[in-house]
C-alpha cells in the first residue's frame, strides 16, 4: 500500500508540473513578428541580410531562448530613400510586428523614428551612427552599433597624437555627414585643433565626377594636408580616384577615412587594383569585435551562406547581434507576463475612409516593457558584451586603426574609450585601471601616401600665390634691431637676419612679405601689432617683441631668440673719493654697536680688576680715564694695564679676539674701497622707484609702461615717456629736480645697448621681469613651431651669436656695467662676535658679583638695629658699597702651600740681621691699611 500511494503522488506531481509547464508556454505565442528595414543591394545591407536570416535560423533552432515560439522576420528594402523607408515601416506596423531592426541609414531613421515613438514599436538599428539620433527625442529608438561620437573622438586623438593643428573634412552632405563632422569638431576643439575647412557632397547619385574635382581643387589650395573623409563608399571612392589623379594622395598627404571605406574593404577584399591604388596610405577606422570562439565559428560558416561573392564587415555582425538581442528581450518579456495585443489609435479613427488604410495601424500595448526589456539586456554576441549605459550607448566602445598598404592592409593599433590609442587590444586593457597619459599613447608605424614611413608634417603653404603678409615695426630707436632701408619695404636688424636665418633652416619654401608697421615718428605699440595678427589682418610678425601674458592669450609665439627683461637704469657717483671715504667700510650702526662694545669691555675689566689691581683704582677722575684708555688702547693690542683676576683675563682673550676680526675686516673692506672702483646711487631697484613719487622714464611701445601700472601699481602720472637714448641720457642727466627723471625702466637689451655709449649710467637692483623676444603668429599656427625649431638649431651651431655680435658688439664701457650695490660691512656679518663677548660679560659680572655677596654676608655685622629699619637698610648698601671698593688683602689670596713656604723661608732669614730687617720692613708694608680712591 505504502508503495502504491508514493506512485500516486509521484503521479500527481509530475501531472501538476507538465500542466504548468504547460500553461506557461500556452501563454507564449508560438509566432512572433518581427521586421527589418534596411537597403538590400549595399554594402552594408548585402551582409545584414545574410546575417539576420542566419540570426533567426540560429534563434528558432535554440531551446533555450524563447522556448515553444518562433520569430519571423519580414524584411522591407528602404534603398537608401527617407520616402521608401517611411512605406516601409507603416507597411511592417501594419503587420502587427513587435520589434523592427534597423533602418540602416541615419536619414531615414529620422522619418520613420516618429512612427516608432506614435505606435511605440522598438527599432533596433545596427548602422545608424548619427551622434544626434537621441534617445530624448526619439525614446524608441535603440542603437546596436556604436555612434559616430566615438569614431570622431577616436580620429581627434589621432590628429592629436600626431600633433596635428588642422584638418579638412569632405563629407556626404546629409544628416549623417554634417552631425558627424559636428563631433568631430568638438572632439577636436577640446584637443586645442580645429577643422580648417568643410566641403559637402551633394547626396544621391547625381554629383558627378567633375562635382567632386572642383571641390577637391578648392581644397588643394589650402594649406592643411589632413584631410578626413566622412562619406558613402559610392562617392568615397570617387573622391580617391580624383584625389590621385590631382596628384593628393602623395608624399605630405594625410587621410583619415571613417569606418564606410573599411566596411567595403572588410566586404570586398581584395578591391580592383585601380581602387587600391588610390587608396595607399589611408587611414582607416572600424568597429572592433574582440576574437572569441562564437565570432570564428560564425565566420568559418560564412563563405558558405554568402556563396564566396563577399565577405562579413563589423555591421553584419552587429545585425546579427541585434537578432539575439531581441529574442533576448521577448524571452524576458514573456516571463515578466507581457502579452502580445495591439490597439487601435483614437486619432486614426477619422481616417478609416481615407485611401491610405491607416486605420490599420495600430499601437503595441506592451511596447514599454519590451523595450525596458532590451535596455537591461545583458549577453555577450559575435561583437562582445551587449550591454547598454545610462545613455543607451553600448558599453566599452572600441575601434580598430588599419593601413591600407598593397593590395590590402594592415592593423597599427586601436582606440577605445577605456584606454584610448594602444597597440595592446582594448579588452586586455580592461582588466587595468585606466590610463591616458600620453607615454601609454602608442601605434605601429605607418606607410604614408607617397610610401614613406616618415611623418608627414600635415600642413604646406598653399600653392595659390598668396605670400604672408608680415608685420614689421618702423622703430625711430634702436634700430640696430629693426629698420627700414629707405625708400624701400626692405627691412635690415639683428630681429630681421635672425628671422631670415630661421626661415632658411625651413625644409619648405616660405613665400611672404615685410608690412611696415608705424607712422615713422615714434615707436609704434607693439600690443596694438600683436592684436592686428589676431584680427586677420597680418600673418605674422618679425621684430623685437617681447612674450608677455597678454600677448600669449591671443598669439601664438616662437622659441624666444633673445633674453629680455625689465631693468632699472640711475645715475651714479663713485664712492672712493671724498675726506671721509675712511668711514664707508662700516655701517652706522656697526660703528655705534662697536665703539659701546669697547666701553661696555672696559667697564666689565674695571669692574672685575678694581678691587685687586693697583692699576685700576685712584681718584674717579683717574679710573674713568684708565677704562677709556684701557679700552681704546685693545683696538691695537697696546693696553699697558695687567689684568689679575681670572675673570678678567678671560674677558680680555675673548675680547681681543673679536677686536681682531673687527681689524681685520676694516682693514680689507677699506682697502676694497680705495682701490676699486665703486658706484652708488640712491635708487636701489624696482622697490625704491615705488616707495618714492619721482618721475620714472619708458620708451614708447614698450609693454613696460603697462607693466609699471598694472602689476607694479606706480600711477601713470609718474610715468615720462621717452623716444631715444639721447632722451634717456638728457632726463637721467637733469634728474627729478630739473624736469628728468629719476630712472628709466626698459627691457635689457635696449639698455645694454644705451650703456655701450653712456658710461655715466648703471643698472640699479635685479632684472625684476623674466621674458624674451619671439616672433608672433596666429593661434595654432604650424608654422611657430617649426620656426622654433629653426632658432633652436640657430642656437646650437652658434649662428645666433655671430647674428648678435655682428649688430650689437658691446664697446668698452658695458665692461663696467654691474648692478650698483653698497659694500659696506653691516652688524648683520658681525653679531656672533658681539653676542660671545656679550655672554662672556654677562657671565663674569654674574660671577663676580656672586664672589661678593658672599664675601658681603660672612663680614656683615650682627648689631641690633636701634635706628629702625630704613637706618639698617642705608648701612648695610653704603656696607656693600665699600666692601665693592674696598682693596682686596693679597695675603688672603695665596693658598695655604705658599705660606707654609714663606714661613719655612722666613725662619731662614731669621739668622740673619738683615734680613731681619728686611723683613721687619716687609711686614710694616703689609700692615692693612684703609684703601684710598
Amino acid at each position: 500500500m505504502r508503495v502504491v500511494w508514493i506512485i500516486s503522488l509521484l503521479l500527481l506531481h509530475f501531472g501538476y508540473l507538465q500542466n504548468v509547464f504547460s500553461a506557461n508556454v500556452s501563454s507564449r505565442p508560438a509566432v512572433v513578428n518581427v521586421g527589418a528595414i534596411f537597403s538590400f543591394n549595399s554594402t552594408i545591407g548585402r551582409v545584414a541580410k545574410i546575417a539576420i536570416e542566419e540570426a533567426v535560423k540560429d534563434v528558432n533552432s535554440n531551446s533555450s531562448v524563447l522556448p515553444g515560439t518562433k520569430i519571423v522576420v519580414q524584411m522591407q528594402n528602404s534603398n537608401c530613400s527617407g520616402f521608401l523607408g517611411l512605406v516601409g515601416a507603416m507597411q511592417l506596423m501594419e503587420a502587427d510586428n513587435v520589434a523592427v531592426i534597423g533602418p540602416q541609414s541615419s536619414g531615414v531613421a529620422r522619418m520613420v523614428l516618429n512612427l516608432a515613438n506614435e505606435l511605440q514599436v522598438p527599432f533596433l538599428s545596427f548602422a545608424a551612427t548619427d551622434p544626434s539620433l537621441s534617445s530624448l527625442q526619439f525614446p524608441f529608438f535603440v542603437r546596436t552599433t556604436q555612434s559616430d561620437l566615438y569614431q570622431m573622438t577616436a580620429i581627434a586623438e589621432i590628429v592629436d597624437y600626431y600633433s596635428w593643428k588642422e584638418v579638412i573634412a569632405i563629407y556626404i552632405d546629409d544628416d549623417y555627414g554634417r552631425n558627424g563632422v559636428a563631433a568631430l569638431e568638438d572632439a577636436l576643439a577640446a584637443r586645442r585643433c580645429k577643422v580648417s575647412y568643410n566641403a559637402g557632397i551633394p547626396p544621391g547619385s547625381a554629383v558627378s565626377r567633375g562635382d567632386i574635382m572642383d571641390i577637391l581643387i578648392k581644397v588643394a589650395l589650402l594649406e592643411s594636408r589632413v584631410i578626413v573623409l566622412h562619406v558613402n563608399p559610392d562617392s568615397g571612392f570617387t573622391v580617391f580616384s580624383v584625389a590621385q589623379y590631382l596628384g593628393m594622395m602623395a608624399n605630405g598627404h594625410v587621410w583619415l577615412a571613417t569606418d564606410w571605406l573599411s566596411s567595403v574593404l572588410d566586404s570586398f577584399s581584395p578591391l580592383p587594383s585601380d581602387k587600391m591604388d588610390s587608396l595607399q596610405g589611408v587611414l582607416v577606422l572600424r568597429a572592433h569585435t574582440p576574437d572569441s570562439d562564437r565570432k570564428r565559428n560564425f565566420l568559418s560558416r560564412w563563405n558558405k551562406l554568402s556563396g564566396g561573392s563577399f565577405g562579413v564587415n563589423s555591421y553584419g555582425l552587429y545585425a546579427y547581434d541585434s537578432v539575439w538581442l531581441v529574442a533576448h528581450a521577448l524571452d524576458s518579456f514573456f516571463n515578466k507576463g507581457g502579452i502580445i495585443s495591439f490597439s487601435n489609435d483614437s486619432r486614426l479613427i477619422n481616417l478609416e475612409r481615407s485611401d491610405l488604410h491607416l486605420d490599420a495601424l495600430s499601437i503595441f500595448d506592451g511596447g514599454s516593457l519590451l523595450l525596458n526589456s532590451i535596455l537591461q539586456s545583458d549577453l555577450v554576441g559575435l561583437t562582445g558584451p551587449i550591454k547598454f549605459d545610462a545613455d543607451r550607448s553600448l558599453v566599452l566602445p572600441a575601434y580598430d586603426i588599419i593601413n591600407v598598404i598593397g593590395t590590402g592592409f594592415r592593423r597599427i593599433g586601436y582606440w577605445s574609450n577605456y584606454s584610448g590609442l594602444s597597440t595592446v587590444p582594448p579588452e586586455t586593457l580592461y582588466s587595468r585601471p585606466p590610463n591616458r597619459s600620453s607615454a601609454t599613447q602608442k601605434l605601429y608605424s605607418v606607410v604614408w601616401p607617397g610610401e614613406t614611413v616618415i611623418k608627414p608634417r600635415g600642413w604646406v603653404f598653399p600653392n595659390n600665390g598668396k605670400q604672408l603678409k608680415i608685420g614689421v615695426p618702423i622703430r625711430v630707436s634702436y634700430q640696430e634691431f629693426v629698420s627700414q632701408v629707405q625708400g624701400t619695404n626692405n627691412f635690415k636688424g639683428f630681429c630681421i637676419d635672425v628671422f631670415t636665418a630661421a626661415v632658411n633652416l625651413l625644409p619648405y619654401a616660405v613665400p611672404y612679405q615685410f608690412i611696415p608697421y608705424g607712422d615713422g615718428k615714434k615707436n609704434p605699440s607693439y600690443t596694438e601689432l600683436v592684436e592686428s595678427i589676431a584680427a586677420g589682418d597680418l600673418d605674422g610678425a618679425v621684430g623685437d617683441i617681447a612674450i608677455t601674458t597678454n600677448r600669449t592669450k591671443i598669439v601664438d609665439f616662437t622659441q624666444p631668440y633673445a633674453a629680455s627683461g625689465l631693468v632699472a637704469v640711475a645715475p651714479f657717483k663713485r664712492l672712493n673719493t671724498g675726506a671721509w671715504a675712511f668711514l664707508r667700510p662700516f655701517s652706522r650702526l656697526m660703528w655705534g654697536v662697536t665703539a659701546a662694545s669697547f666701553l661696555v669691555v672696559g667697564i666689565v675689566v674695571w669692574i672685575l680688576e678694581h678691587r685687586i689691581n693697583d692699576e685700576f683704582r685712584g681718584s674717579p677722575r683717574q679710573q674713568l680715564i684708565t677704562i677709556l684708555w684701557f679700552s681704546l688702547s685693545t683696538m691695537f693690542f697696546s693696553h699697558r694695564e695687567n689684568t689679575v683676576s681670572t675673570l678678567g683675563r678671560l674677558v680680555l682673550i675673548i675680547w681681543l679676539f673679536v677686536v681682531l676680526i673687527i681689524n681685520s675686516s676694516y682693514t680689507a673692506s677699506l682697502t676694497s674701497l680705495l682701490t676699486v672702483q665703486r658706484l652708488s646711487s640712491p635708487i636701489k631697484g624696482i622697490a625704491t622707484l615705488k616707495a618714492s613719487d619721482e618721475p620714472i622714464g619708458y620708451q614708447v611701445g614698450s609693454f613696460a609702461e603697462h607693466y609699471l601700472i598694472e602689476e607694479i601699481g606706480i600711477p601713470s602720472s609718474r610715468l615720462v615717456a621717452l623716444g631715444s637714448p639721447e632722451a634717456y641720457a638728457t632726463a637721467l642727466k637733469n634728474g627729478p629736480k630739473k624736469g628728468g627723471v629719476a630712472a628709466v625702466v626698459d627691457e635689457q637689451p635696449y639698455v645694454e645697448l644705451f650703456l655701450s655709449s653712456q658710461c655715466k649710467f648703471r643698472i640699479v637692483g635685479q632684472e625684476f621681469t623674466k621674458s624674451g623676444w619671439g616672433f608672433a603668429f596666429p593661434r595654432d599656427s604650424p608654422l611657430a613651431v617649426d620656426m622654433s625649431t629653426a632658432i633652436l638649431t640657430l642656437s646650437e651651431n652658434g649662428d645666433l651669436q655671430r647674428i648678435h655680435d655682428k649688430w650689437l658688439q658691446n664697446s668698452v664701457c658695458t665692461s663696467d656695467t654691474a648692478e650698483i650695490e653698497s659694500d659696506r660691512l653691516h652688524l648683520k656679518s658681525f653679531w656672533g662676535l658681539f653676542l660671545i663677548i656679550g655672554v662672556v660679560c654677562f657671565c663674569a659680572l654674574v660671577i663676580y658679583f656672586i664672589q661678593i655677596m658672599r664675601q658681603y654676608s660672612r663680614t656683615a655685622p650682627t648689631e641690633s638695629l636701634p635706628n629702625g629699619e630704613g637706618s639698617s637698610r642705608s648701612k648695610r648698601l653704603q656696607r656693600l658699597l665699600s666692601l665693592i671698593d674696598e682693596k682686596k688683602d693679597p695675603s688672603k689670596r695665596e693658598p695655604k702651600r705658599r705660606k707654609t713656604e714663606r714661613s719655612s723661608s722666613d725662619s731662614v732669614l731669621e739668622t740673619s740681621p738683615k734680613r731681619q730687617q728686611a723683613k721687619f720692613s716687609t711686614e710694616v708694608d703689609i700692615i692693612p691699611h684703609n684703601s684710598r680712591m
